[in-house]
């Protein structure tokens, strides 16, 4: 485990470091490509943040190459070298697409080039577990396909949940973390040094998201761009690969006894076949929406929209900082509950807490439907959103020619002291155009909530102008 962790800390460390020279230098190429309709930031943000990422993962396989006890891994298979192959070519062209945004069909061949790549050195499903048959052993051109298939819906489904400042850094860390725990198991609790490959994949991939996630978060700094989220699905599905298709279920001992006792002792041998998706579902999830959203309107399944899930939780009312912690929690929840099912599947409590949890997980989902709001005397404590709108006060007209001021206050038709209230005052919203409107905490005059308080996505100016 100590040399796991090690490798982990030297991974994030190096991607951490190397990512400010590396947003400089994106900055000094000129990656940083004009915001776009589908876009939630308001200022043109460098990319290539896969660079420092890539460079991470060279050095975790490095520094394990050198640890004795990790030494093994590399003199025994040959699945790292087939990661790195793979995860070189997928980062060229992610690279190239940052900078000159190349056609997705391109995108889409390079991928199924460098899964190949990776059958081509041994990095590939050999056989699959399957339920009330047992083991099956695949051809090769069954297990070629079923691995390239494998790579490219983890590739995309990573590159289409990328768009928000963090979420899929996030997603794939909570990701890889569950898988860690099930390979680490399968290796130290079983004896099977077959897992060992997927445990390391696992622990350098969570030091690449660690380490860039703090120059990412809300508001980023840097985008890692398709040269990183390729490049991190292309990291998951190897790890998915090598521990699903390259343990022999065999090796587990789990078929002794009777037939129900081996049947109920192999569910976390069947789990593999799940896991790889689960950990991903949220992603993947999103990608089959947008795919039959896309096809459904008559545009091609590539064309950019602006209908993803954390689209839609920002137009529900969530803010930005908030939607991600949602998908972190709802990623959390099937990729942990899958794993910790597969170790304890007698346990009825596992099933009784991931159902409290996911009840827990739809109320947040759904809070903005249903914002309190708070007292008068409690309004100075609370954030903006929870405060009551207060009626703007209407005008007092101008005195007419002649008539006294305080006549004139008497003589007011009642109804058109209501017409003379903007209407768009009178719910607690301020005209731009108004002087008196510029807030008189900052300066600045406040802008136009959109759906339910959302400003994430509202139709408004990238700029709030300030007090002349």
């Amino acid at each position: 485990m100590r040399d796991y962790l090690l490798t982990l800390c030297v991974t994030a460390a190096v991607t951490y470091l190397l990512t400010g020279p590396v947003r400089k230098f994106a900055i000094a190429t000129g990656a940083m490509p004009d915001i776009r309709a589908r876009d939630v930031h308001r200022e043109p943000t460098p990319r290539l943040g896969g660079i420092a990422m890539f460079f991470g993962l060279c050095a975790g396989l490095l520094v394990a190459d050198h640890l004795q006890n990790l030494n093994s891994v590399f003199e025994l298979s040959n699945e790292p070298r087939a990661l790195l192959s793979g995860a070189a070519l997928i980062w060229l062209i992610g690279v190239l697409d940052d900078k000159f945004e190349i056609d997705a069909l391109i995108k889409l061949g390079g991928q199924m080039i460098a899964a190949g790549v990776m059958v081509m050195q041994g990095l590939t499903i050999l056989w699959l577990p399957i339920p009330g048959v047992g083991t099956v052993s695949l051809t090769q051109w069954q297990g070629t396909l079923l691995t390239v298939a494998l790579v490219l819906v983890t590739i995309n489904a990573v590159n289409f949940v990328d768009g928000l400042d963090g979420l899929a850094a996030g997603m794939v860390c909570i990701a890889s973390a569950a898988f860690f725990l099930y390979a680490y198991r399968m290796w130290f609790g079983y004896g099977v040094e077959a897992a060992a490959p997927a445990t390391l994949f696992a622990s350098v991939l969570m030091g690449m998201c660690l380490g860039f996630l703090p120059h990412n978060m809300h508001p980023a700094r840097i985008f890692m761009g398709d040269s990183g989220s390729m490049l991190i699905g292309l990291v998951l599905a190897a790890s998915a690969i090598s521990v699903t298709g390259q343990v022999d279920p065999d090796a587990l001992k789990l078929f002794e006894g009777g037939t129900r006792q081996a049947t109920h002792a192999a569910l976390p041998v069947f789990i593999p076949l799940l896991l790889p998706l689960t950990i991903i579902a949220i992603p993947v999830a999103d990608l089959l929406l947008a795919i039959v959203r896309r096809t459904w309107k008559g545009k091609s399944p590539f064309a950019a929209d602006r209908g993803h899930l954390h689209h839609r939780l920002l137009e529900i009312g969530h803010s930005h900082s908030r939607a991600v912690l949602i998908m972190y929690f709802w990623s959390a929840l099937i990729a942990f509950g899958v794993v910790l099912y597969s170790v304890h599947s007698a346990s009825m409590w596992i099933v009784f807490v991931i159902v409290v949890l996911s009840f827990v997980g739809l109320v947040l989902l759904l809070l903005p439907r249903f914002t309190p709001r708070a007292p008068r005397w409690a309004e100075s404590f609370v954030p903006p959103r929870y405060r009551r709108r207060r009626r703007a006060a209407a005008p007092v007209p101008a005195p007419a020619r002649g008539v006294p001021a305080g006549r004139a206050a008497d003589r007011t038709d009642p109804v058109d002291a209501v017409d003379a209230v903007d209407p768009v005052d009178a719910v607690g919203v301020a005209d731009p155009a108004d002087p008196a409107a510029v807030s008189p905490e900052d300066g600045r005059i406040p802008v136009p909530a959109g759906i339910n308080g959302a400003t994430a996505i509202g139709s408004r100016s990238r700029f709030t102008a300030a007090r002349k």
